[in-house]
């Protein structure tokens, strides 16, 4: 790696907290240079402005978030399991892995009408989520873990949607309480309407 590439992921390290605390609009080139401790040349010599800089936050903000929710969730064999362990994961590790929260949220709120390149960056992580949520629930019904009924899209954006909703709460009312029911809530859904039932012929 070039002294080139080593500042500009250092850059993109220290900016990352900054544009998911205060958005993009909120975010300053002096709480950049105060971050960093350069200057805009030493700044913008390695990014094409605010908007690319902002962008490659994000990847690196939504990564590590990835990265905690998916901790440990492949060692567990039952595809149910690894569902409620990826809302676990969520519910535990967010105030941990990014300072400001879900960069998903952050983003797709400040960005719904106004930063086209930031609205993609949020869409397309959405979607990743969502496939990767789906794949595990697909693999779950054809290992006869999941209920064949079960449409693996629908259950990602309900458990996307009820995570997402109740962080925002929870953050409005500066308190666990909503996520820790909704924790809960997802974990008796999954055990009573998608796990697989066997049934006795008796």
């Amino acid at each position: 790696m070039t002294k080139g590439e080593q500042t500009r992921r250092y850059i993109v390290r220290k900016s990352a907290p900054l544009f998911n605390q205060k958005g993009y609009e909120g975010t300053s080139l002096s709480d950049l240079m105060e971050a960093t401790g350069l200057q805009k040349g030493g700044i913008y010599r390695h990014f094409s402005g605010k908007e690319e800089l902002a962008t490659e936050a994000f990847d690196y903000s939504w990564g590590k978030a990835v990265s905690g929710r998916l901790d440990g969730v492949a060692e567990v064999p039952d595809c149910v399991n690894r569902l409620k362990k990826m809302i676990e994961n969520f519910v535990q590790l967010r105030a941990g892995l990014v300072p400001g929260g879900c960069p998903l949220m952050n983003t797709a709120v400040e960005a719904d009408d106004g930063n086209a390149a930031l609205r993609a960056r949020a869409k397309k992580a959405l979607q990743n989520w969502t496939v990767r949520l789906s794949k595990i629930t697909t693999e779950g019904i054809k290992k006869q873990q999941i209920d064949h009924h079960i449409d693996p899209l629908k259950l990602s954006q309900l458990i996307i949607g009820s995570l997402e909703g109740a962080l925002l709460i929870s953050r409005l009312q500066n308190s666990d309480e909503p996520l820790r029911a909704i924790k809960q809530h997802l974990s008796e859904y999954l055990e009573q309407n998608v796990r697989t039932t066997i049934r006795s012929n008796r």
